[in-house]
């Protein structure tokens, strides 16, 4: 995706330059700063939060980097990062970083954000403050080889003369993958709360499902499919961007008819009582680890997409985000569901909730 500033003309072209002619160790912005991870994206922004790490201090962006990894009902870690001492958010790994003094970074996306709606826990934007967005991961809809199921104007003809036949893997309920089949639902004009979906631990467990005859299709990101892909094991039906993928025989959602353009993205929020220099601060020390060789490298190597966006352009988009998520999650039945988040939050191997 094509990163946006949101500066005026003069000041970008400034501070292009001066990242351009800046000596590889200066004096580094920040001093301090810890990283809050939850666990509950699977795995995903634990890595987030190492490959971070590790760049922000190899670009000498900022001094010290510590890692807060916290295990929990992901509104109650977002309650405890930006503010607050909700109970369940609790530190795990082997060993606990004593917080000092310094700046402290939440990271979120989707499955926090969501989990907020259906945990009626309170708005989570409201106590926070936007830094940036960083990476994302287009998702693909995929079914076994053996299908009867040939295309994705096949999948939509199921749906619509049956919401409730084809039953959809994919990640935890209320997660990335199953707000994109309610989105997917909406843009097909077909009842999102009569669709079925198995929400799994983890990808493998999916894949199994999915080729084992246990799901007629199945949502992941597009790298976890890659080798099923490209062995024949498994077809792609449609992915969430708004163009094609590279790499995957399928067309967009947006080809299909389907007016979706989606990402499991990945992203920082600061607490809201942040000053404006403190938000500014934040906010350059994302720019430019978003020019920064080693972690796009990194990112690369991760096959996470850029996704950079931060600042106000990132409030706003985010406001936009949280409305269309809000929606997929009404229609799918799942606001004001903590029932689910219990659930999700003590299921991370391979077991199954169903919708």
């Amino acid at each position: 995706m094509r990163r946006r500033r949101f500066l005026v003309l003069a000041a970008g072209a400034a501070a292009v330059a001066g990242c351009a002619a800046r000596p590889a160790r200066e004096r580094p912005l920040v001093g301090r700063v810890s990283i809050v991870a939850s666990t509950a994206a699977g795995g995903s922004w634990e890595a987030v939060a190492r490959v971070l790490s590790w760049a922000l201090r190899r670009e000498g962006l900022v001094r010290d980097v510590d890692i807060d990894y916290r295990h929990g009902a992901p509104a109650a870690v977002a309650t405890a990062a930006l503010g607050g001492d909700r109970a369940g958010a609790t530190p795990i790994g082997p060993a606990t970083p004593t917080h000092r003094a310094g700046a402290r970074w939440l990271i979120t996306g989707v499955p926090m954000l969501a989990a907020a709606e259906m945990d009626d826990s309170g708005e989570i934007l409201s106590r926070a403050t936007p830094i940036a967005r960083l990476v994302g991961e287009r998702e693909v809809l995929v079914v076994p080889a053996v299908s009867r199921l040939r295309d994705f104007e096949g999948f939509a003809a199921e749906l619509r003369r049956d919401a409730e036949g084809p039953l959809v893997a994919g990640g935890p309920l209320g997660g990335a993958e199953h707000v994109l089949f309610g989105m997917i639902a909406q843009g097909l004009g077909v009842d999102a709360r009569r669709v079925q979906y198995a929400g799994y631990g983890g990808p493998d467990a999916v894949a199994s499902a999915v080729l084992g005859g246990r799901a007629a299709a199945g949502i992941g990101p597009v790298h976890q499919w890659e080798r099923r892909l490209g062995s024949g094991d498994a077809r792609a039906l449609a992915v969430s961007s708004a163009a094609r993928v590279e790499g995957v025989d399928a067309p967009s959602l947006l080809e299909c008819g389907v007016r979706v353009d989606y990402a499991d993205w990945c992203g920082l929020l600061g607490p809201g009582g942040m000053s404006d220099d403190e938000r500014a601060l934040a906010v350059e020390v994302c720019d430019r680890l978003g020019d920064s060789p080693y972690w796009r490298e990194a990112c690369r190597g991760r096959e996470w997409i850029s996704h950079h966006l931060s600042g106000d352009g990132f409030a706003q988009w985010l406001g936009g985000e949280t409305i269309r998520m809000r929606a997929a999650l009404r229609d799918l039945g799942l606001l004001n569901r903590p029932d689910v988040i219990h659930a999700n939050t003590n299921c991370w191997g391979d077991c199954v909730d169903h919708q």
